[in-house]
């Protein structure tokens, strides 16, 4: 069969071709990326907010995060012990155009992030004409919980890992002979790294509800292995926390396990409705 004869989807009564899909495919990209954007060129002319607020947080000793840690410190111990009193690095640039080039991707980074449930919104909107009802049922809030998993888990990216591994690597040092001094791309790169993967691990209860809806993963499953899962999430979490403290790991540790014990209950109401739906 030709591809041009391909016809599998009805849109607003007309049966649409192969090349039909790559149209309508190109016209949400451009609108994707139309909207990513604009949302950069905002960014990109609040370089102040952008750079000194909220990329440079975590290198100023009264950020939110290292005041937390402070009180926390005061409350247990009596004493300053695990108050951030000074950063042990600063930051540089040996690049000609370095700090604009930065400024650039950081802008790209943050129109992405910005525009992220409108995008999600596009891509629902190209394959919902081809799902039944039933399924279109089955991901109804997709776009809202979907974004609303990955702002949660940026803001723990931000304002838990991110500045406890900041703190950490950059006062971290073999010797006194030897000074930290950053490079502004190396730093940026760690924190959107970070943080944005946070994002992204975020999006495990909605992975699991869609592999639980195929069949492809199951509740029983999930709590047959819980024990094997959390010694991977242990793991995981001593590998994304550099910072070699029992409290740090158990910080970024509890979290995975709850996504985790949240997935097994999504599956586990996945399973429930497909009970419901055959009765």
């Amino acid at each position: 069969m030709a591809l041009d004869q391909i016809e599998d989807t009805l849109v607003g009564g007309k049966e649409m071709g192969f090349f039909d899909h790559i149209d309508e495919l190109r016209k949400h990209i451009i609108r994707s990326v139309v909207a990513i954007l604009v949302c950069a060129v905002v960014v990109f002319f609040n370089k102040s907010l952008l750079f000194d607020t909220i990329l440079f947080g975590p290198m100023h000793t009264d950020f939110w995060t290292y005041r937390q840690m402070c009180d926390l410190s005061y409350y247990l111990t009596g004493t300053d012990e695990y108050c951030v009193k000074a950063m042990g690095f600063v930051l540089s640039n040996i690049d000609m155009t370095g700090q604009f080039t930065q400024h650039l991707f950081i802008s790209f980074v943050a129109g992405f992030v910005i525009s992220f449930p409108f995008v999600l919104w596009q891509f629902w909107a190209f394959i919902k004409p081809a799902l039944s009802g039933m399924e279109i049922a089955y991901a109804r809030g997709f776009v809202f919980f979907s974004s609303t998993l990955f702002f949660i888990g940026i803001l723990f990216g931000y304002f838990l890992l991110a500045p406890l591994s900041i703190n950490f690597l950059g006062s971290y040092k073999v010797s006194e002979l030897v000074s930290n001094e950053i490079n502004l791309e190396s730093y940026i790169s760690f924190l959107t790294t970070l943080t944005f993967a946070c994002g992204l691990i975020f999006e495990m209860p909605m992975l699991v509800y869609f592999l639980a809806k195929i069949g492809i993963l199951g509740s029983a499953l999930m709590s047959k292995y819980r024990r094997y899962a959390l010694i991977v999430i242990l793991i995981l979490a001593g590998i994304l926390t550099p910072s070699p403290d029992m409290a740090s790991q158990i910080m970024m540790a509890l979290p995975l396990y709850g996504l985790y014990e949240i997935s097994i209950l999504v599956a586990k109401k996945v399973e429930q409705n497909k009970v419901k739906a055959k009765l």
